[in-house]
């Protein structure tokens, strides 16, 4: 269930596998358990299709924060994607940092199907640091 409207008008884009982690999400609404209303799910066949290009697009159009929820590790449909994608996110943090933004606005996270109550607790705890750090300094203001 998620949450009504973000008080600090928050933007997080979660890149989100189909297999996993999205069914994970439907499962955390499902439940009901609140996750925050700052957050986009982009629905994607594989974690490993998450490319560095993707999050610095998300950046650029007003996204505070980026996340990328995959499958758990080992357990992969497409064998490696998440260890991929890790890796990429890996690389996405070292870029943010040579850019001047704090790399704590990119995280990846491992989801089964099954673990909604955790999608929700990992969503909240990046609303939360998000929240911390404020909104993106290359966010444009509206109008």
């Amino acid at each position: 269930m998620v949450s009504e409207a973000d008080p600090a008008g928050l933007r997080i884009v979660v890149y989100s596998c189909h297999y996993c982690a999205y069914a994970a999400a439907d499962l955390a609404g499902v439940l009901r358990l609140p996750y925050p209303a700052a957050l986009r799910i982009i629905e994607i066949p594989c974690s490993g299709r998450f490319d560095l290009l993707e999050a610095l697009h998300a950046f650029e159009h007003g996204a505070d924060g980026v996340m990328v929820a995959g499958c758990l590790e080992g357990d992969c449909h497409f064998q490696a994607g998440n260890l991929i994608a890790r890796r990429r996110v890996t690389q996405a943090r070292r870029l943010l940092a040579e850019i001047g933004l704090e790399p704590e606005r990119i995280e990846m996270t491992n989801v089964s199907s099954a673990m909604g109550q955790r999608f929700a607790q990992v969503a909240n705890q990046m609303v939360e640091r998000i929240q911390v750090l404020g909104p993106s300094p290359l966010r444009r203001p509206p109008g």
